[in-house]
């Protein structure tokens, strides 16, 4: 049975107070105090397939838990749409949308510690998806997901300096000449061929980083390099998977996009929850893991 944690401002409160505590002991796990060595091992297609399987077994479990913390992406998916379509940032709502998937590992946080919550038969609610903020892990999470936060901000970047430099830069009149632009004219097919190129790099940058980090970090007192190191390593060793993962995650989230954002109450959920699973995959688990 979850833990009963009260009045929710009570509840945060309380939480906050504890991070607080904790930040000071995490500027120290920047570098990390776990140095034992990070065994890897070679991930298959088989791999994917169970991690994802699993993370619907999370899903089922939790789902009540779960749908309650991830409700609040989709609401910021139509946010960002409507005020890209009310303040001429037109051509950037499809960079926005596909830049999603850059913060989707700093957006599972909660998920990760919640499958190694249950992986461990702890009891787990929503609340413990918040755990991870009273821990010394959070100062490197939160410095790594800057770092994430930093590339989505070039991403959106290069994508207004492409329209510039193809369609624009006048802002389009409206969304049906926007569209007949991009598909009928040169210069739109440019964008979209340049467009789709530099976001297959800045997608394969970002997997390579975060594939493992963000998980280990939650499970080890690693430390940010380590983690990102550790999260390359798994890329180099096994390109062909962890390419196909990238797919997974591309189609996965790219059905809850044209579903509205809707589906991304379920998608956003199965994929971190999965991804704690290939972590375990990819990881071995060290003898005795971090308490929460």
């Amino acid at each position: 049975m979850a833990e009963v944690i009260g009045n929710p401002l009570t509840w945060a409160v309380r939480v906050l107070g504890r991070g607080a505590h904790h930040v000071g002991e995490g500027a120290g796990e920047f570098v990390g105090e776990d140095t034992a060595p990070i065994e890897i091992r070679d991930l298959r297609t088989s791999d994917l397939r169970l991690a994802l399987r699993r993370g619907v077994d999370d899903f089922m479990a939790l789902r009540t838990d779960v749908m309650f913390i991830v409700v609040i992406y989709p609401l910021i998916g139509v946010l960002l749409t409507w005020f890209a379509l009310h303040s001429a940032l037109l051509p950037l709502i499809f960079p926005m949308i596909a830049g999603f998937a850059l913060l989707g590992p700093v957006a599972a946080i909660g998920l990760y510690e919640m499958s190694r919550r249950r992986e461990l038969g702890l009891p787990t609610g929503w609340g413990d998806a918040f755990n991870i903020m009273t821990s010394p892990s959070f100062v490197p999470i939160v410095v790594l997901g800057v770092y994430l936060a930093a590339i989505f901000l070039v991403w959106m970047l290069a994508a207004y300096v492409l329209y510039n430099l193809t369609l624009g830069p006048a802002p389009p009149s409206s969304i049906p000449a926007f569209v007949q632009d991009v598909f009928t004219t040169g210069a739109g097919w440019a964008m979209m061929i340049a467009g789709v190129a530099i976001g297959f790099c800045f997608a394969a940058l970002v997997l390579a980083i975060s594939l493992v980090s963000f998980p280990l970090l939650v499970d080890r007192h690693v430390g940010v390099l380590n983690a990102v190191i550790t999260s390359v390593r798994i890329s180099l060793r096994s390109p062909v998977s962890v390419a196909q993962w990238g797919a997974i995650v591309v189609v996965l989230l790219g059905v809850g996009v044209v579903t509205l954002f809707i589906g991304l109450i379920f998608v956003l959920p199965v994929l971190g929850h999965a991804t704690w699973h290939l972590y375990r995959q990819a990881v071995v688990s060290p003898v005795r893991p971090k308490t929460p």
